[in-house]
């Protein structure tokens, strides 16, 4: 299902679907879930497809290191982000290297006060 999906083949993903395929199933190879990698690939009635079959709007592609959400925001797929929003699915929280600069910020007045 995996190449179905890449290759935006909605009948053969379709197919893989009736028949027992785990929509949220990895590849073992490139360690990418369906629903991101079509996703990036521009395939969105594939990817509208996976999610009204059962896919997870919030699981994590290990080789894009993607949210489906980030995927559709990077691909711009205005449409495919606003079904994944009404999932429920989030934005990951900021990196924390803006939580240091922010604190570093911080510290920095602090000693610019005191001399």
């Amino acid at each position: 299902m995996f190449n179905a999906a890449c290759e935006g083949d909605l009948e053969l993903v379709r197919y893989h679907v009736r028949n027992g395929v785990d929509v949220d199933y990895a590849h073992p190879e490139f360690l990418a879930t369906p629903l991101v990698a079509c996703t990036l690939a521009g395939h969105e009635l594939v990817a509208l497809y996976l999610l009204e079959a059962g896919a997870n709007p919030h699981l994590h592609s290990e080789f894009d290191g993607l949210t489906p959400l980030q995927a559709a925001r990077q691909a711009r797929l205005p449409d495919l982000e606003a079904q994944l929003l009404q999932r429920g699915a989030a934005l990951p929280p900021a990196p924390p290297a803006k939580m240091a600069s922010a604190w570093l910020h911080r510290l920095l007045g602090r000693l610019a006060q005191s001399s």
